[in-house]
């Protein structure tokens, strides 16, 4: 993230967009930003996302002093922002990936995330990758890039948790050398749990 050298002027911060994303449901962008407020315009919503470049690492420290960094569950799911009408040549973060929620492949954004959950049960996003085809790597990749991430940032998880697509024998035997356990689904015929303790 970048260092204000002195206080901004600008009209949208990263306060208001947050609370606008965690308010609108359904219609996220600059132009639908603008309407709600009018003092906002949507070139200025467009100006502070060009601006600030926040990282996975801005987004741990904004959780980290709310959560309890040792002996809690990581958990890694992933989601597709759909964008039906977007041209794939034009972006390296648009492709074809699996929708949970449409039940088929669809065009759109890969985003990666890797939950904490602590001890007290409270539980927040630590780490995020946006999936861009330009770097060669798998969704597999990622998360293992991730899992180390948030140990080198301080959080020491018991378990780690996901859904099939992520229990692949390279991401179990990288957990176990990590001495974590796992909870992973297993994909077949019938539904079965992979399940090892790292003791």
């Amino acid at each position: 993230m970048r260092e204000l050298s002195k206080p901004s002027t600008a009209h949208c911060n990263c306060s208001l967009y947050t609370l606008f994303l965690m308010a609108e449901p359904k219609y996220v962008s600059c132009v639908r930003l603008a309407e709600i407020l009018e003092d906002v315009s949507h070139d200025s919503v467009n100006r502070f996302l060009l601006r600030e470049r926040y990282t996975p690492e801005d987004l741990f420290n904004e959780v980290k002093e709310e959560i309890t960094l040792v002996g809690g569950t990581l958990s890694v799911d992933d989601s597709v922002e759909d964008k039906p009408y977007r041209d794939q040549k034009k972006s390296a973060f648009v492709g074809y990936f699996w929708s949970g929620k449409h039940k088929r492949t669809v065009k759109g954004i890969n985003l990666i995330t890797l939950y904490y959950t602590d001890l007290s049960g409270h539980s927040y996003p630590v780490n995020f990758r946006i999936y861009d085809k330009r770097e060669g790597k798998t969704k597999n990749d990622y998360f293992r890039e991730m899992v180390l991430d948030v140990k080198q940032w301080g959080i020491k998880p018991t378990w780690v948790t996901g859904d099939s697509w992520y229990s692949s024998l390279e991401n179990l035997k990288f957990l176990r050398n990590e001495k974590v356990g796992f909870l992973f689904g297993i994909g077949c015929d019938s539904f079965r749990v992979k399940v090892c303790n790292a003791d």
